[in-house]
């Protein structure tokens, strides 16, 4: 019977069959198999029994901190006070930073060990801010939230007016004096937002006179050099209900040497001092019977190398209308000035004869400038104190002028 070899198989031309090499064979594909599935041994993962991670860590678990900012993502007309908190529920804040549109980072601090954050000063009107907030829980595991909010443009705003004016020199007895546009009615949102820095440093407080004027000094006259620098961050601050402040603005001005003269009402003469020493004495004219001039110190706020003084202007119809008196130095709102008097004959030194001014012997035109008048206004600059003392007229009220060291140190700061 003739047999033919089955395909595929190999025979030993001995006479001996493939077992050996049939064995062979299974082996290699059954380590094959086992390199590519894995054997199910001790120690390996299989889709059957639940350990599906990687064998070299653990699945990272979320942090439990939730950290929440009102006003929500994308509010608009977000009031410019109050609006801002952030916080964190199971867990603590550790980074908040809040910025407006030019990247300003608006100050607050964080409170109640970690549990919110506040802004330490109110908002800017009309301004688009992003909040980056980050908190972690009791394993150190950080939770993060983003958000950004524009806030109102308000219809009714006010402004401040201010003195001295920016890059001034000025005298020793000169207060910053910002006059309101709108009487305000939060006077302590407004005093807030403007803050005062010295070089040297010394204290200095702000006082209100009526609901639209706010004056600044310190308890005495300012040293001579002292730098001052005024920050009037008003800009979307609610000075009266519906009423918005639109003002951000650094003002700096220096303090020059001290110069403080005293009028003597009964002697009729004035002592020049300056840095404390007598540089001049000059024989003035005071305020006449009915007319007395002022006591107390008073602080030049204006400077008119000639001007028109009208008795109409002061409640004083008819008794005089002078149109061109020369080296005039305001004093009070009132209407007190020190002057050049040309028309005063010999009074100076010698008897009272002015409607309240103090008067210093001058020329018409005020051409002459060795005329007492011409000497003082030249050696005279705004911030200047004068002080006068025995006239038979009351103290000048504080706000009559820029006259506030009329008024003790703790009721300027009460």
């Amino acid at each position: 019977m003739n047999v033919r070899p089955i395909s595929g198989a190999s025979v030993d031309a001995r006479g001996r069959g493939g077992t050996g090499l049939l064995a062979l064979i299974l082996g290699v594909l059954l380590l094959a198999v086992t390199a590519c599935g894995g054997g199910g041994g001790a120690g390996s993962g299989s889709a059957g029994d639940g350990k599906g991670e990687d064998a070299g860590g653990t699945e990272a678990k979320q942090s439990q901190a939730v950290v929440s900012i009102a006003p929500k993502d994308g509010t608009k007309a977000v009031d410019t006070s109050g609006a801002l908190k952030v916080s964190a529920a199971k867990g603590k804040l550790t980074e908040v930073k809040v910025k407006d549109a030019k990247g300003t980072e608006i100050a607050g601090k964080i409170t109640g060990g970690g549990a919110s954050w506040t802004p330490s000063t109110h908002l800017a009107a009309g301004t688009r801010y992003t909040v980056h907030a980050v908190a972690k829980d009791s394993e150190d595991r950080t939770a993060a939230e983003d958000s950004s909010f524009t806030t109102l443009t308000p219809k009714n705003t006010f402004i401040g007016t201010f003195t001295p004016e920016d890059g001034s020199k000025v005298g020793v007895g000169m207060p910053f004096s910002v006059r309101f546009s709108r009487g305000i009615t939060h006077p302590e949102d407004v005093e807030k937002a403007i803050s005062i820095k010295t070089e040297p440093a010394v204290e200095v407080a702000g006082h209100w006179f009526g609901n639209d004027r706010l004056d600044f000094r310190p308890e005495k006259y300012w040293a001579s050099g002292t730098k001052v620098t005024v920050k009037l961050n008003l800009d979307g601050v609610e000075g009266r209900d519906g009423v918005y402040g639109k003002q951000d603005k650094t003002v700096s001005f220096t303090i020059g040497r001290n110069q403080v003269s005293v009028v003597d009402a009964k002697k009729l003469t004035m002592k020049v001092t300056q840095d404390g020493k007598v540089v001049n004495t000059l024989r003035v004219t005071t305020g006449k019977a009915g007319y007395d001039t002022w006591n107390g110190q008073m602080v030049m706020s204006e400077k008119l190398t000639v001007t028109r003084m009208n008795g109409d202007t002061v409640g004083y119809g008819g008794e005089y209308d002078i149109k061109d008196v020369p080296h005039a130095i305001r004093l009070t709102t009132s209407g007190t000035f020190l002057h050049g008097n040309y028309w005063g004959g010999d009074a100076f030194g010698n008897y009272r004869a002015s409607h309240g001014c103090v008067g210093l012997r001058d020329v018409k035109g005020g051409y002459d400038g060795d005329a007492p008048a011409a000497w003082f206004f030249n050696h005279s600059m705004i911030g200047d104190v004068v002080v006068v003392k025995n006239s038979d007229d009351a103290t000048v009220a504080p706000d009559n002028g820029l006259n506030g060291w009329n008024m003790s140190w703790a009721k300027w700061k009460a």
